[in-house]
């Protein structure tokens, strides 16, 4: 970026040489300016322009010093820094506070005066004017530049559509408004319909830069009135059009200097002598020029109370939804607590009491069935620690280690094998390619499946679990036999099959639980795989296949 600026300022310091050359260099060689000192004072001068950026009041003084200096040596160069002192003045109001413009402005424009002003002559009305102007309009343009007034909000920027119809029919009005007066007045046909078309294609910025646009305009009605006067009729309402867009866009003090200023411009074009200024027309004139920015404000305070509107709205749904959220935290908090209390109570205390009787037990088959009762206890109080974690907590961190659904399966099976089932495990290594969600729920209904079949049909039963993908879905089946000894009736919520047939419902699959024609049940989940990423059923490449819990 560095390198960026100073390739800049080169550029400046170029343009400002270049630009004086240009204006002088037909002087050189002249006795009273050799062309060593028309060299130099292009130099001195245009290369001031390269410190403007950075230095913008020290030059701005700088090149109103030279002002005064080369007028009193009559060299040409005064015509070049009168041009290179007002864009020092902009630069310096666009980047400085009011403390360094107020004193270079007025320097520039004594130094403007002192140009204009011809020896034994009376200084004029218009001299003064113009000495003014010449300092005040950069200053204006630099402050309006420095501000976001008058800008496009950011919301409202996207898409050129409504630009290019504003250009088009801008061009349209106004070359269909005025091409019969471009035969008329001293200017060029081709020069008059540039200057009429490039008033049209100023309306295709003016939603974005409507200051600009009002500078642009304003400058080709005054050289339309002074050419083509009645040119100037279609233009003047195109001007009016930029003031209420301005007026939309912009806070009350800059609409009030564009106020001001289309007055003036106005003014200009409509009166033709002082003598025909009245109170009454100056009157008629400051109502015509007020009724578009009666306008523009009238839709900028529409404009506003919609987004207020809008920011309303926003915030009354930003706090329903924390209301909302409290009231869920708060229930969630309540069912946490009421599990706490009452599960996890229960389940601690089975686990208590299988471990006391565990030891006072001899080792044998009684014994291990109590190691395996408060084994089981204790993973169902961590399942209900993580799940009370989740409850007080509903968003938590995205680096916290996630289960393996290969270690849920595989947990289940040697849970229920050294509960008394006889499982056949057989796992397609294509289920690798599963999506994460889809192969935790497999694992899952593959629980609780186990689950209701040492419920329902005790230990000593036959089990077959298969896992496979087939035609873009993964296959759960756990086929059971019958029961190798009356089942002991185990307590049931009756939740267990509803439960996993809304599990495999979620993910858009189908859950069929019914019985075998020789005994025993049979359970078939299809879980379609959807458009989530994939992620391991297993680390394992190929096909696992165990049988667990055979008797000897």
């Amino acid at each position: 970026m560095r390198r960026y600026g100073v390739a800049v300022d080169i550029v400046l310091a170029v343009a400002g040489i270049a630009l004086d050359v240009l204006v002088s260099f037909e002087s050189w060689g002249v006795p009273s300016a050799p062309a060593w000192l028309g060299l130099t004072l292009s130099v001195l001068v245009g290369g001031a322009m390269g410190f403007v950026r950075r230095w913008p009041g020290p030059v701005s003084f700088y090149l109103s010093g030279q002002l005064v200096l080369t007028d009193q040596l009559g060299a040409y160069t005064v015509n070049s820094v009168q041009i290179l002192v007002p864009i020092a003045l902009g630069a310096l109001a666009y980047q400085s506070r009011w403390r360094w413009i107020a004193p270079a402005a007025l320097c520039g424009a004594g130094a403007t005066a002192l140009n204009i002003a011809d020896p034994g002559v009376a200084f004029t009305t218009p001299g003064w004017f113009y000495s003014a102007a010449a300092a005040l309009v950069p200053v204006i343009v630099g402050r309006y530049l420095r501000g976001s007034e008058g800008r496009l909000p950011e919301g409202e920027a996207q898409g050129f559509g409504p630009d290019v119809l504003l250009a088009g029919g801008g061009v349209a009005l106004s070359v269909l408004g005025t091409w019969r007066e471009w035969h008329t007045g001293g200017l060029p046909v081709s020069v008059n319909g540039l200057l009429v078309v490039l008033a049209g294609l100023s309306l295709g910025v003016v939603r974005r830069m409507p200051g600009m646009v009002f500078l642009i305009q304003a400058l080709i009605l005054l050289v339309a009135d002074s050419y083509a006067m009645k040119a100037a009729d279609t233009l003047q309402g195109m001007l009016m059009v930029t003031v209420a867009v301005f007026a939309m866009r912009a806070s009350w003090g800059w609409t009030g200097v564009v106020y001001l200023a289309a007055c003036g411009v106005t003014a200009l074009t409509l009166v033709d002598h002082p003598s025909q200024v009245t109170a009454w027309r100056a009157f008629l004139l400051m109502t015509m020029v007020a009724t578009p920015v009666v306008i523009g404000r009238y839709l900028r305070g529409r404009r506003l109370a919609a987004e207020l509107e809008r920011t309303m709205t926003r915030e009354a749904e930003k706090h329903i939804a924390a209301r909302m959220r409290a009231d869920r935290l708060a229930e969630r908090e309540r069912i946490a607590r009421d599990v706490h209390d009452i599960v996890a109570h229960h389940v601690g205390a089975m686990v208590l009491r299988a471990g006391a009787a565990q030891y006072a037990l001899p080792p044998g088959p009684v014994a291990d069935a109590l190691a395996d009762i408060r084994a089981t206890g204790h993973q169902v109080l961590e399942d209900l620690r993580g799940l009370l974690n989740v409850l007080r907590d509903p968003d938590p961190p995205d680096d916290l280690p996630l289960a393996e659904p290969a270690d849920l399966v595989v947990d289940a099976v040697e849970r229920m094998t050294a509960a008394g089932l006889r499982i056949k495990l057989d796992l397609d290594p294509k289920t690798a390619h599963a999506p994460l969600v889809v192969s935790t729920s497999a694992a899952r209904i593959v629980q609780e499946a186990l689950t209701n079949v040492l419920k329902h049909a005790g230990p000593g039963t036959d089990v077959e679990v298969r896992l496979a993908l087939e035609r873009r879905r993964l296959v759960v089946e756990v086929d059971n036999g019958p029961p190798a000894a009356p089942p002991a009736g185990l307590p049931s919520s009756g939740q267990g099959i509803p439960g996993m047939r809304e599990r495999a419902a979620a993910l858009g699959g189908t859950l069929i639980a019914r019985p075998r024609p020789g005994g025993g049940w049979s359970l078939i989940a299809t879980l379609p795989l959807g458009d989530t990423p994939p992620g391991p059923l297993l680390g394992d490449s190929c096909r696992i296949t165990r049988t667990m819990g055979e008797r000897r």
